[in-house]
């Protein structure tokens, strides 16, 4: 495994400004993201992979060919090429560590920025690493162009050692995974593939087999607004009114004070004035019944708050995002065997872990496609204090490695 190539594409990558926009209608929300799958494409056929195309959404795809004979299983790796819009992605500096010697981290752009060992203790296990972090003023990107520059590392390491026997490996990037659209336009009979692996998950040596299941509430506060001179009994502020609706939600429902398995309602953007206020929360928990009981919490709260502000309106839509990934990964109990052992051939031990947030695994298994997600060394993701260790991207590499060696295994003559 080259560990300056794969560096320098990570840094190549996260300058790209390819934040998604959640109001935009087009697919991908932002023109940053076509621009980086094209020269993931372009990259791509350099390597000498002639199939290597970006189609009309934007979405990248590529094969490298088996090296064995007989009848061999296909799998596929994903990651995306979007960064989160909790946080700027635009104008992205990113700073080199090398051999991290431990403490904390001062970030230049901004030295509020701190990476404190004490809030991050995943930097205790990273002494003598190469680290990369934000400088303070945007986030890194590494979410998930770890899981991109991974993906390419390991295309261009097969190629240049066809001595690792593999069946096909299908190579998918997609746009918009950070506002729930990354597979909106994937059908995965044209992969071909019996399963699939998305390097978007923390640290390493993890296997996220489940997630969240999700869905997204639109609240829309309906008011009356008039000038505030005249405004005496004649006025109802939408703003007041989303106010009281969300103080009615439950706290203990909040993700501020739920953990491990417990689901939560998270009001995350609130946009409008007096008119008018638009609310989105999002509903999230392991247990996809529960969805529609946290969907009964916010209706039953727009009800009593409709009843307390005469003249308003307010209605609630919810709209499905994605599934636990464990629903469907029962179809295909090699995807998880074969990561785990792949582990175990370097001499690791993986960690079955569970996600409190979603991939476009989530959805590809959801289609059908078992899906699950590795580690790609993303720390602090859709932060300032984001950060990425090089040495975990790079056994995420070899993961990827021991994954295709493992299901060439399976071939049939």
């Amino acid at each position: 495994m080259n560990r300056q190539r794969l560096l320098d594409r990570f840094l190549q990558y996260v300058r790209f400004d390819t934040t998604a926009h959640e109001q935009s209608s087009h697919y991908p929300s932002t023109p940053g993201q076509l621009e980086l799958g094209r020269l993931l494409a372009e990259q791509l056929r350099s390597m000498g992979l002639a199939d290597a195309r970006q189609d009309e959404h934007g979405i990248v795809t590529a094969t490298i060919p088996g090296n064995l004979t007989g009848r061999c299983p296909v799998i596929a790796f994903n990651s995306h090429v979007d960064t989160s819009p909790e946080t700027t992605g635009a104008g992205v500096q990113p700073q080199v560590i090398l051999n991290y010697s431990g403490g904390d981290l001062v970030l230049p752009g901004d030295p509020t920025k701190v990476i404190s060992v004490k809030s991050c203790p995943e930097l205790s296990t990273c002494h003598g690493h190469t680290l990369i972090t934000t400088d303070g003023t945007t986030l890194l990107g590494g979410d998930d162009k770890a899981g991109v520059a991974i993906m390419m590392e390991l295309a261009q390491h097969l190629l240049e050692h066809p001595e690792i026997p593999h069946g096909p490996v299908r190579l998918l990037f997609t746009c918009d995974e950070e506002i729930g659209r990354g597979t909106q336009h994937v059908d995965p009979s044209q992969l071909g593939a019996h399963a699939c692996y998305t390097f978007d998950g923390g640290g390493r040596n993890q296997i996220d087999h489940e997630t969240f299941s999700a869905d997204l509430a639109v609240v829309t506060v309906r008011g009356v607004n008039i000038h505030p001179s005249i405004a005496k009994d004649r006025m109802v502020n939408a703003v007041r009114i989303a106010s009281s609706l969300l103080e009615r939600l439950p706290r203990e429902l909040s993700p501020e004070r739920t953990a491990g398995r417990a689901g939560f309602l998270h009001p995350y953007t609130l946009e409008g004035g007096v008119a008018q206020v638009v609310v989105r929360i999002l509903l999230r928990d392991f247990e996809t019944s529960r969805l529609a009981d946290h969907a009964d919490v916010i209706r039953q709260a727009a009800g009593v708050t409709e009843a307390e502000f005469p003249g308003c309106s307010i209605s609630v839509e919810i709209r499905k995002q994605y599934r636990n990934m464990s629903e469907g990964l029962i179809r295909e109990p090699r995807a998880v065997q074969y990561a785990v052992e792949a582990h175990q051939q370097l001499g690791r031990t993986a960690e079955l872990t569970i996600v409190r947030g979603g991939t476009d695994g989530s959805q590809l298994t959801e289609k059908g496609l078992p899906t699950p997600n590795l580690s790609s060394g993303q720390h602090n993701i859709h932060s300032p204090l984001e950060w990425a260790s090089l040495d975990e991207m790079l056994a995420a590499c070899e993961v990827g490695v021991e994954i295709v060696r493992r299901w060439g295994a399976d071939c049939s003559t």
